[in-house]
């Protein structure tokens, strides 16, 4: 079975999930939807999809299985309610939500329209993180202890996405969700969190960098640290570097994709470097092999045949995560995430 997708956003990075969505054999995308009548005419020409301006016209119209939203944040809560109630499926890009009170709304307006919610969290769809996680679920290292996770580079993020030099905590919203949804991913939920977040970078108007440290439920430490403003050489763009340590070994990823593992007093060493899209270029191959592993997987949630990773509700706590995180480098303070936060925080402040 096909099905038919509508696609919100023709933006920036909205091209990976076109040329994703076209090379899957379950789904293709039947029509697009931009405010600027030229982005969407481009992206409709390109894939072959029918170009609409008004997103509720299209959805009205089309009718699709599901519906990708593709956009900035401040435009998902109004987005999401309305696919809520025309599709079979709804996708949105992270970040998820502004507040907690968007976030929880609407979960709530597809758990009413008896919908799968699925939030576009690609990291943990990397193949050296889906790597590391078939490591820990086959018990060969046994449970997690300790975790460092390492986004740091200086590569022009900017330069594609220009808006990005204003928003005001721009590493935690922009790659410290993704960081934190692995980190659960990998080691379980979080019970506190403590964060530093600095703005290195003199050309942003916000915080650019962050040092967070996190407590899990089940006894395991995660030091998650993200930079934009870090030169290294050769720039390791846009790798995540791990180390994890568990109780009967050790997982790291390194430059390169490098996957080593330390156990019984010997390194074993493979690489977990995906193949490049025949739509795809270095550097990016890694995240463009993951919006595909992602929306494959989505097609697994239509099917019937898997539950939603990450859905809206279990998004919605690594957004508190971010939250809290946001709160503790403005307080100084540790923070509990044993109950959510104030339904009116944000991320951005």
């Amino acid at each position: 079975m096909s099905y038919r997708g509508a696609l919100i956003g023709c933006g920036f990075f909205a091209q990976n999930h076109m040329h994703a969505w076209a090379d899957l054999p379950g789904a293709r995308i039947v029509a697009v939807c931009d405010l600027d009548p030229a982005k969407a005419a481009r992206f409709g020409e390109t894939f072959g999809a029918q170009p609409f301006t008004d997103p509720a016209a299209m959805l009205a119209e089309i009718q699709p299985d599901f519906t990708d939203i593709a956009t900035t944040v401040a435009s998902h809560r109004a987005l999401v309610e309305l696919a809520a109630s025309h599709s079979r499926a709804v996708i949105c890009q992270k970040p998820y939500a502004e507040t907690y009170a968007d976030g929880a709304a609407m979960v709530a307006a597809c758990q009413r329209a008896s919908v799968p919610l699925l939030v576009h969290e690609n990291f943990r769809w990397q193949l050296p993180f889906r790597r590391l996680k078939a490591e820990l679920d086959s018990g060969i290292v046994g449970r997690p202890t300790f975790l460092r996770l390492a986004f740091r580079h200086a590569f022009d993020i900017y330069a594609g996405q220009p808006y990005l030099a204003e928003v005001q905590d721009l590493a935690l919203s922009d790659v410290g969700l993704h960081l934190f949804d692995v980190a659960r991913f990998l080691c379980g939920d979080v019970v506190r969190i403590t964060c530093e977040t600095r703005r290195l970078n003199p050309r942003v108007k916000g915080e650019d960098s962050f040092v967070a440290l996190l407590r899990h439920a089940d006894g395991a430490t995660s030091s998650v640290e993200c930079s934009f403003f870090s030169p290294v050489a050769p720039d390791p763009f846009p790798q995540t570097l791990a180390w994890l340590e568990c109780t009967d070994g050790i997982m790291e990823v390194d430059t390169g994709y490098r996957l080593r593992i330390h156990r019984d007093g010997q390194v074993t060493e493979s690489s977990v470097e995906p193949d490049v899209p025949a739509w795809g270029e270095k550097p990016w191959h890694g995240v463009q092999d993951s919006v595909r592993a992602f929306q494959a997987h989505v097609v697994a949630v239509l099917d019937g045949e898997a539950e939603p990773q990450p859905s809206g509700a279990h998004n919605l706590e690594t957004l508190a995560l971010a939250l809290a995180a946001a709160k503790s480098a403005r307080s100084g303070e540790t923070q509990a995430i044993a109950r959510p936060p104030s339904t009116s925080e944000g991320v951005s402040r």
